[in-house]
C-alpha cells in the first residue's frame, strides 16, 4: 500500500477520474482495429503484427480491473480476438510477443479465468523462447540479424510467467540469461543504457553497440532508460535476485538524476542539446511505473518522489477531453524521426502509473 501525502492524494484522485471520464467513451467507440496513435484526432492502426498491439486492451483490462466497467471487459476482449490475425502471421512476429500477448491475453485469463486466453499466451511465450541464442546468451530481437536490445527486458516477463504456469523452468532460465546479460552489455558503468547490442552468433561476445532510437552511439535514449527502470525491477520481483534490484537501482538513478534537469519532462536523449527540446512523454510514464515498484521494493521515499514529479511534469501533454482519442501527447518514436505524437503505449502507462497510485494490486507484466 502507497501512502501519499494529501496533496498528492488529491491529484491522483483527479486525473483518474479524468481517465475513467474519457476511456470509458473510446472503449466505446473504438472495436474494429487495435489502435496506435491518431491521425486527425482519431485513432489510427498499423499493421496487425505490429509491437505496440497489446497495449490498448492492456490498458482496458487496467481499466476494467480498476473499476469493474464492461465496458472496459468487452473492448479488451475485442481487442484480443482481433490479435488472433497475428497469430497466423508467424513470419511478421518478434520478441515484442510479450508486449502482445502479456498485456492482452494473459490478464484475461488471470481475472477472468478464459483458458483460451490462456492458451494464446502460452503460444506466445513459446515463440519468444523459441529465440533464443544459447551461444550468445541473449533473446534475438528481430527476424534479421543477431541483436538484442534493451526493450526485451519488458517482454521476458511473459516467459517468468509461463515458468510458474507450466511449472517448467526452461522459460526462466531464458528469462534470467537474457536479464543477465542486459545488465552485463547494455548497462554501462555510470547506470546509462544502450539501445541495441550487436552479438556474435557463435560465442558469449559482443560485436558492437548501436545508437538505435537515441541520438547517437554513447547517448542515453529515455525510453531505453525507461525499459531498463522498469525492466529490472520486474525481474527483481518475479525472481527476487538481488542483483537485478541492484541494476534497477542502478539505471533508476541515472533517469532521476538526469530528468531532473529538464524539471522532470522527460527528453528523448538525456544527452541531446539543450536547446533541442524534444520531449518523449511514454519514456517519463513507463520509468514511473518501474520507479513506483522499486519504491515498493526499497521503501526509498526518493522514487516514489520521483515518479510523481514525472507524473505531474507530463500532465500539461495531456488531452482529457473528447478532442482528441488520445490522452498523452509529445510522446517521440525516435530520436532520428524528430516528430511528436501520440503513443498508445503513453496512455497504457500514465494508465497504469495512476492505477498503482490508486492503489491497484494487480500487476499486469
Amino acid at each position: 500500500m502507497i501512502n501519499l501525502k494529501p496533496e498528492d492524494q488529491k491529484w491522483v484522485d483527479g486525473i483518474w477520474e479524468k481517465l475513467d471520464a474519457k476511456l470509458s467513451n473510446t472503449a466505446k467507440a473504438v472495436v474494429e482495429f487495435v489502435p496506435y496513435t491518431t491521425v486527425n484526432n482519431r485513432y489510427a492502426p498499423m499493421p496487425i503484427t505490429w509491437w505496440t498491439n497489446g497495449f490498448y486492451g492492456g490498458m482496458m483490462w487496467l481499466m476494467y480491473k480498476m473499476t469493474g466497467k464492461e465496458e472496459y471487459k468487452n473492448c479488451a476482449c475485442v481487442q484480443e480476438l482481433l490479435m488472433d490475425r497475428a497469430l497466423r502471421k508467424y513470419d511478421g512476429l518478434h520478441h515484442d510477443v510479450g508486449f502482445q500477448w502479456n498485456l492482452l491475453s494473459k490478464p484475461h485469463y488471470e481475472l477472468e479465468g478464459n483458458k483460451e486466453s490462456r492458451v494464446r499466451t502460452l503460444y506466445a511465450a513459446n515463440m519468444l523462447a523459441a529465440r533464443v541464442n544459447i551461444r550468445g546468451n541473449f533473446i534475438r530481437a528481430w527476424n534479421k540479424k543477431s541483436y538484442s536490445i534493451i526493450d526485451c527486458m519488458m517482454n521476458i516477463p511473459l516467459l517468468y510467467w509461463a515458468s510458474r504456469e507450466l511449472e517448467d523452468d526452461r522459460f526462466r532460465f531464458i528469462a534470467e540469461m537474457h536479464a543477465d546479460m542486459s545488465a552485463r552489455d547494455h548497462v554501462r558503468e555510470d547506470g546509462s543504457v544502450v539501445h541495441i547490442v550487436v552479438h556474435d552468433e557463435q560465442e558469449d561476445k559482443v560485436i558492437e553497440t548501436l545508437a538505435g532510437q537515441g541520438m547517437a552511439v554513447g547517448s542515453a535514449w529515455t525510453r531505453g532508460q525507461a525499459w531498463a527502470v522498469y525492466g529490472f525491477i520486474l525481474s527483481y520481483i518475479h525472481t527476487g535476485k538481488k542483483e537485478y534490484l541492484d541494476t534497477a537501482i542502478k539505471v533508476s538513478d541515472y533517469f532521476l538524476e538526469h530528468t531532473a534537469e529538464f524539471d522532470f519532462r522527460t527528453p528523448t536523449d538525456f544527452q541531446q542539446p539543450k536547446d533541442i527540446g524534444y520531449i518523449d512523454s511514454s519514456a517519463g510514464v513507463c520509468a514511473a511505473c518501474g520507479l513506483i515498484e522499486l519504491y515498493k521494493a526499497t521503501k526509498e521515499e526518493k522514487y516514489l518522489d520521483g515518479a510523481i514529479k514525472i507524473l505531474k511534469a507530463h500532465e500539461q501533454d495531456c488531452i482529457f477531453d473528447d478532442s482528441d482519442q488520445s490522452i498523452l501527447q509529445n510522446g517521440m518514436e525516435s530520436y532520428g524521426r524528430g516528430r511528436e505524437l501520440h503513443l498508445i503505449y503513453a496512455d497504457f502507462f500514465l494508465v497504469e502509473a495512476i492505477a498503482k497510485l490508486k492503489g491497484m494490486d494487480y500487476l499486469i507484466w
